[in-house]
C-alpha cells in the first residue's frame, strides 16, 4: 500500500521541518511530494536539505506561482505515474493536523474519498474570525444546495483519495482554484457514484505565514459552482 501526501508550498519555510517531522511520526511509511511555486523565502531550499537524509521526500519546483489547484493536479499525475494507491491533500501551514492521518488511512480502506470535515460532530475551527467562518460555511451550504451534495464540508482541503477515483476523473478538465477546486473534485467523485465519507477534524488557523485565500478565489467559487454540472457532463 503506497501513500502519497501532496503539499503545495509558497513561502512556508517556517513550517516545513516541523510539518515533516509530525507527518512521519503519525504515518512513518508515507511519501511526501512538495510542489513549490518558486517561493521567495526559499522554501525549496529547506525541502532539498531534508531530501538529503529522507528519501521519502520529493520535490517539484515550478517557475512561478501557478495556484493551488494546478499544484494538486500536478502532484496527482506524478503519483499516478508511480502507482500510488492513496493520495492526501494537505496544507503546508500547519492548519491541518497530521494526527488525523491515521484516521484518514483507516477510513479510505472502505471508501473512495475521505473528507476532513469541520462541520460534522467532533469537527471544529480554531482561531478564525466570524467572517471567515461565515465565508467557509456559507460556501459549503451554497454548494450543497446548488449541486445537491449531502456532505457538510465542501470547502475544506484535507482529503484522501483512492487512486481509482483520480484515474476515473478527467484531471485535465479541472481548471478551478481554491475553494472551487475542492468543491469540483468532490462533485466529480460523487457524480461517478464513488463512496465518500466525512471524518471530523479540528482545523487550526495558520501558525505562521499569511493566508492565501483571496477575493478572486471566492468570486471564482460563487460564479463557477452553478455551472459545474455542465462542465462535468463529459466525465
Amino acid at each position: 500500500m503506497k501513500t502519497l501526501i501532496v503539499i503545495p508550498t509558497y513561502n512556508e519555510k517556517e513550517n516545513i521541518k516541523f510539518l515533516v517531522s509530525e507527518i512521519f511520526y503519525y504515518l512513518p511509511t508515507t511519501d511526501i511530494l512538495f510542489i513549490d511555486d518558486n517561493s521567495p523565502d526559499q522554501s525549496a531550499t529547506i525541502i532539498k536539505e531534508l531530501q538529503k537524509t529522507t528519501p521519502q521526500i520529493y520535490l517539484i519546483e515550478r517557475p512561478q506561482k501557478l495556484g493551488l489547484g494546478s499544484a494538486y493536479l500536478r502532484g496527482f499525475k506524478w503519483g499516478l505515474e508511480r502507482d500510488y494507491d492513496y493520495f492526501f491533500e494537505m496544507d503546508a501551514d500547519l492548519s491541518h493536523n497530521p494526527k488525523y492521518l491515521p484516521d484518514f488511512l483507516k477510513a479510505i480502506q472502505t471508501n473512495d474519498l475521505v473528507l476532513g470535515s469541520r462541520y460534522i460532530e467532533g469537527g471544529d475551527i480554531e482561531n478564525w474570525s466570524l467572517m471567515r467562518r461565515i465565508l467557509s460555511k456559507g460556501g459549503s451550504l451554497y454548494s450543497q444546495i446548488l449541486l445537491r451534495l449531502p456532505y457538510k464540508d465542501l470547502t475544506g482541503g484535507f482529503k484522501c483519495f483512492s487512486s481509482k477515483v483520480l484515474r476515473s476523473i478527467d484531471l485535465d478538465s479541472v481548471h478551478s482554484e481554491g475553494y472551487c477546486f475542492q468543491i469540483e473534485l468532490t462533485y466529480k467523485t460523487h457524480k461517478q457514484k464513488f463512496k465518500v465519507k466525512e471524518i471530523p477534524i479540528i482545523f487550526s488557523n495558520r501558525s505562521n505565514g499569511k493566508s492565501k485565500i483571496s477575493r478572486k478565489i471566492v468570486l471564482e467559487a460563487i460564479l463557477k459552482i452553478p455551472f459545474l454540472p455542465s462542465y462535468s457532463s463529459s466525465d
